[in-house]
């Protein structure tokens, strides 16, 4: 396996991490709480399809259906980000 495919892998299991399956669909709604960054951009309520060359996020803006696609081997950084649990 070449670097690239171990990249994308890793990328995947963070994507999963931060998102659920959606029912009746195969794509991920983010987690709440959960924000995820992609290179430069963020996302707060996105809805992703993680696919074989692509991921593709869908938001909700005003009623508009925003559609950003991110080849794979083009993504050099994921961030998530979440409220740490108080283990009370």
């Amino acid at each position: 396996m070449d670097n690239a495919n171990i990249l994308k892998e890793t990328w995947i299991k963070v994507l999963e991490y931060a998102t659920s399956p959606k029912q009746g669909t195969l794509s991920r709604k983010q987690r709440k709480g959960v924000s995820i960054r992609i290179n430069n951009d963020s996302y707060d309520n996105g809805v992703l399809f993680l696919g074989d060359v692509f991921v593709r996020i869908t938001e909700n803006i005003d009623g508009m259906a925003y559609n950003t696609y991110y080849d794979w081997a083009k993504i050099k950084s994921i961030r998530t980000i979440s409220k740490i649990e108080d283990d009370k």
